[in-house]
């Protein structure tokens, strides 16, 4: 079988569905595999973080030029005459702007989840328009859909009235770079971004949805009430930072929250697993998520997890972390005073979320979704 995947969104301008695109693909191309990956990749575009050409000297591997944008509207010729001319049998974009007529083999599209129809108004008038037409459009001309979690299934499958069986679920994982790290790599990665040895760590995006004006409440809270556990401890807030969203640093600025608050907004893929291994608490409160691989990164690499009770998350972090209500500042308060003061509650949880990281893998994510090929092949 010839797979073909849209290898077009491993830029940093789509972070997420470049780790999964990337992921993916290095499972699928792993030694064994009696199919042909053929990775669609624009020239044109700037890798940053994702570099695919290692892959493209793999045995079963082939990296297919598609010189086109994926929100262009030359993509609906371009893809299917390229899907010709490539003889692939089925089709896989790791995205839902996809070709949605005229493709000569089955397609695939993975579908997150619904954050532009639970949160509408984080677009605009006309980006709600685009979200809803071309989700539907995806939705219901790709053959079959993948999800990854049972919790996005189910609001995949109400909201375009779809049966469950057009829809699959194979979990995301973390990569195996994630495990814990030694002292001194995490002491060089505290160095590098002026950190000090106690810090409260989130990784993810600014949205709104991220609930991070909540989590920044509730640890000014924290440090009002609970001197003692929060000694020394500053709240660490990494990842894509988005200029629209501003409500956080504004919050910081007005309560003269900086030395305790810091922003690394751009913390480069290599220092992430030192960085989780160095947090004595992770946070992560968003209210929605179709997955949520923060969590079962960071406690790939051993930190205690505090994590919001709310869509895909439970499903994520079982019994290996402490949960909490994401729309609660003093729920969220709570929880963080109880894992910065209990050393042995955060040991416990240390070992539960390594046991349940383990659960799962890009390879066992790999062969489900080479199910879901040779099933509409």
């Amino acid at each position: 079988m010839r797979i073909g995947l849209d290898a077009r969104y491993t830029t940093d301008h789509f972070p997420g569905i470049g780790r999964y695109t990337l992921s993916l693909a290095e499972a699928l191309a792993e030694p064994g595999s009696n199919h042909t990956l053929v990775l669609i990749v624009d020239p044109r575009a700037q890798r940053g973080r994702y570099d695919l050409a290692g892959l493209g000297l793999l045995p079963g591997v082939e990296l297919a030029e598609a010189p086109v944008a994926p929100f262009s509207a030359a993509q609906h010729l371009v893809l299917p005459a390229l899907a010709r001319r490539l003889r692939l049998d089925v089709l896989h974009s790791p995205y839902y702007i996809k070709p949605y007529l005229g493709l000569p083999c089955p397609s695939v599209v993975t579908i997150y989840d619904l954050i532009g129809w639970r949160f509408p108004r984080a677009l605009s008038r006309r980006g709600r328009l685009f979200y809803r037409v071309s989700m539907a459009l995806a939705a219901h001309t790709a053959t079959r859909i993948i999800t990854i979690s049972e919790s996005a299934r189910a609001d995949i499958a109400h909201v375009y009235r779809l049966s469950p069986q057009r829809i699959v679920v194979t979990p995301l994982a973390a990569n195996r770079r994630f495990q814990p790290q030694a002292p001194a790599a995490v002491a060089a990665v505290r160095w590098r971004y002026g950190l000090p040895e106690r810090y409260v760590l989130y990784v993810g995006s600014n949205k709104p949805h991220k609930n991070l004006e909540r989590l920044a409440r509730a640890w000014r809270k924290v440090l009002e009430e609970a001197h003692e556990a929060s000694a020394g401890a500053a709240l660490v807030i990494a990842g894509h930072e988005d200029p629209r969203y501003s409500e956080v640093r504004r919050f910081v600025a007005e309560h003269a929250l900086e030395a305790r608050v810091r922003f690394a907004p751009n913390v480069a893929e290599a220092d992430l697993p030192a960085l989780y291994s160095g947090a004595t608490v992770f946070a992560f409160p968003s209210y929605y998520e179709g997955f949520g691989l923060p969590p079962l990164e960071a406690m790939a690499c051993g930190a205690p997890v505090l994590c919001a009770y709310a869509s895909s998350l439970p499903e994520v972090v079982g019994d290996a972390a402490l949960t909490v209500d994401p729309f609660s500042v003093n729920e969220l308060a709570e929880g963080l005073v109880r894992l910065l003061g209990n050393p042995v509650l955060r040991r416990t949880l240390s070992e539960r979320g390594r046991q349940r990281a383990s659960l799962f893998s890009w390879r066992r994510t790999a062969l489900e979704t080479l199910r879901v090929y040779e099933s509409v092949w």
